[in-house]
């Protein structure tokens, strides 16, 4: 029985690592979240860095993230130790609190500020006047629900 189960277990993480690969595919950020409460998520987090660093462009902005800030009292990964890393690996780093909600937008705001920066650098330096064109101004408004409905309509795997 073990076997057959072992064998199971092979197929499953085979397959994992297939579909894996599809969701990273064009990403160009990415929050690495880590609950300051449990050591064991924050000793994940190189494994994480690592699957990331393999799948994804090497100019993807990473945020390491350590969620539940409002439960100080059973911190098991001082803010110190996740600055560390972060500083160590070239990510940037907050910490959150999803209950409170406190850095939560902010986390989500600076992702896209830096992925925003580094487009545009991208397209000032290709000189490209379409993909310029394509990047928002500062300050412009994005509807994200017409983005959305027009992968839609296209369809978000087509090519």
């Amino acid at each position: 029985m073990s076997s057959v189960f072992s064998g199971w277990l092979c197929m499953s993480k085979a397959r994992y690592r297939a579909i894996t690969s599809a969701y990273y595919r064009g990403a160009v950020g990415a929050l690495l979240v880590y609950d300051v409460t449990r050591h064991s998520t924050f000793e994940s987090v190189e494994r994480w860095l690592k699957e990331l660093r393999d799948h994804t462009d090497p100019n993807i902005v990473v945020m390491l993230i350590g969620n539940k800030s409002d439960l100080r009292h059973l911190v098991a990964v001082s803010t110190e130790d996740g600055k560390s890393f972060a500083e160590r690996e070239s990510l940037y780093f907050m910490e959150t609190s999803a209950l409170e909600a406190t850095n939560v937008d902010n986390a989500f705001t600076e992702v896209l500020n830096q992925i925003y920066r580094i487009v545009s650098k991208k397209a000032m330096e290709t000189g490209d006047g379409a993909a310029a064109s394509a990047v928002p101004s500062k300050g412009e408004k994005i509807d994200v629900n017409k983005d959305v409905s027009a992968m839609k309509k296209v369809g978000c795997c087509s090519s």
